[in-house]
């Protein structure tokens, strides 16, 4: 029969899930989301079933001597499960100093235990019962078989006078008193879990805290094994170490309300859902609305948008077919039908078709070619150039008509170039179009596909020209890929800055301080924002 845990909603109601011996979830979220309280309230409800593992925390060897009697390690295991109950026990643990030396303690009893009972088989001449006991590694050969596995250099053997010690790659064995941080917690994690009782609800807080993933991911991943008894709630920052674990439950936390009682924003994502592993990755601790976008996390794309959309999880996903890709998936699973996925994909010159059947699968395409198109509006030029002005004392007026003239400088002699870049993929849709269907292969009927490039690239060239000869600078920028000319570099070097990147960084700072720069930059996005504040 599964054990069962209940997490209170804000909106009143309560997420209800199960679990097995042998599985595993993870409680992912940001600061102040609510996990540790979580954890607590997990604790309370399961009592003494439940042990809470937190060797993140300040925790310490004073030497190499586990001075602790079996009376002290019973009233220490008691006192500290007693107060991990307390809300207290979120945020100190007055029994920091003791843990460590309890938990060493059960390892090296476990170890005496095993030893005894070999001992007592060959005191009955039982051979086979010995080899039969002693064919199973001993607690403390298996806590240096899981750092072998996790690639932790540390070994450790237990000594005359209950000495624990360790050695690092061979050398000579020293205190564990001088371990590091992540070698002591990895021991400490180690040791709770192979020495707990069955059927323990092992709740790991921040395992990668001291951690390198390299290291937590290898080691979860052994304890997991070694402990099918047991079942795991793992709290965590990190979501790629989550991520990893397709098999286990996730638990998204967003938010939580802290009111007489505590309730959580929460969702539950399911083991195998079918989606890719990206994506599945994507989501974790993402915002229940989501903005899948083209670049990479580093791109122009991601970070003006998530400026413009601060409620939003603003995601890289790469090129235009990755973004719908993405959105459908989530969409089309109905396990994951709590998420509002979105995209936003470049204009690159799209028919008025293609953005209306684009938008039926909740795809909105840029009113302009690209984003760049929005960092250099008119108007948002014209924005920095006053900040400029202020700071410098130079005339805001002048940077930007010299920021205009050095940019059609830039533009003269690249018509062609950028009129066949632009009408590309509109030439390549044209053709996939007259692309045979189904009823012309069954009826024969001939197929002809025939594009005249050189017409269509005389006429983009033309408007080219004609917006070129009337100063149509805003237009020029949202029609062609004028990125691929200096023209971005000019009109950045007049306005005062010494990069491209150094002011597009410029016009980030003018919509995090100017309310009104935002809001215009917001008004250039169509109906996406609309839809996304009703969604």
């Amino acid at each position: 029969m599964g054990i069962e845990f209940e997490v209170p909603l804000m909106d009143g109601s309560s997420l209800k899930f199960s679990m097995e011996d042998g599985e595993a979830i993870f409680i992912l979220g940001a600061n102040g989301t609510g996990k540790s309280s979580l954890l607590h309230h997990f604790i309370r409800q399961h009592g003494t079933r439940a042990h809470r593992i937190s060797a993140h925390r300040q925790m310490w060897f004073e030497d190499d001597v586990i001075n602790v009697s079996a009376v002290q390690r019973s009233q220490i295991r008691a006192n500290a499960s007693n107060y991990d109950q307390d809300p207290n026990s979120r945020i100190r643990d007055p029994w920091a100093s003791s843990r460590p030396s309890a938990v060493v303690f059960d390892l090296m009893d476990s170890e005496n235990l095993r030893a005894r009972e070999i001992t007592a088989a060959m005191d009955r001449r039982d051979v086979d019962k010995a080899t039969k006991l002693s064919e199973k590694a001993g607690p403390l050969q298996r806590v240096n078989d899981l750092f072998r596995v996790a690639n932790l250099p540390i070994q450790l053997e237990f000594a005359a006078g209950s000495q624990v010690r360790a050695s690092r790659q061979g050398s000579p064995h020293f205190s564990i008193s001088r371990l590091s941080d992540g070698e002591r917690n990895a021991l400490l994690i180690a040791s709770d879990v192979l020495t707990a009782k069955p059927g323990t609800i092992l709740i790991i807080d921040e395992p990668e805290r001291h951690l390198h993933r390299s290291i937590s991911s290898p080691l979860l991943s052994g304890l997991f094994a070694e402990r099918p008894d047991c079942l795991f709630v793992v709290s965590s920052h990190d979501v790629t170490l989550a991520s990893e674990y397709s098999h286990s439950k996730m638990l998204l936390l967003r938010d939580c309300k802290y009111n007489g009682s505590v309730r959580w924003d929460a969702n539950l994502l399911p083991p195998k859902e079918m989606i890719d592993d990206q994506l599945r990755l994507d989501i974790l601790g993402a915002r229940k609305k989501v903005l899948f976008v083209e670049g990479d996390p580093h791109s122009l794309d991601k970070g003006l948008y998530a400026l413009v959309f601060p409620n939003v999880s603003v995601i890289a996903k790469g090129p235009s077919r990755s973004i719908q890709h993405a959105v459908s998936a989530i969409r089309a699973s109905y396990d994951l039908h709590w998420l509002c996925p979105f995209g936003l994909v470049d204009n690159d010159n799209r028919t008025v078709e293609e953005i209306a059947s684009l938008e039926t699968e909740f795809i909105y395409s840029l009113p302009h070619y690209s984003v760049e198109s929005i960092y250099y509006h008119s108007e948002v030029q014209g924005r920095v150039a006053s900040r400029t002005g202020a700071l410098t004392g130079a005339n805001a007026l002048e940077l930007f008509s010299s920021a205009r003239a050095a940019a059609f400088e830039a533009l003269r002699g690249q018509g062609r170039r950028l009129s066949e870049r632009a009408i590309l993929l509109k030439l390549r849709a044209q053709v996939m179009q007259q692309l045979p269907r189904s009823a012309d292969i069954q009826q024969g009927t001939p197929v002809n596909i025939s594009i005249d490039t050189s017409a269509a690239v005389a006429a983009e060239a033309a408007r080219f020209d004609s917006l070129l000869a009337s100063s149509n600078l805003e237009e020029l920028i949202r029609r062609y890929p004028v990125r691929e000319t200096a023209a971005l570099s000019n009109i950045a070097k007049q306005l005062g800055f010494q990069s491209r990147s150094q002011y597009e960084s410029a016009v980030r700072k003018l919509l995090i301080d100017d309310a009104d720069a935002l809001a215009f930059v917001r008004g250039l996005f169509g109906e996406l924002p609309r839809d996304l504040d009703s969604a």
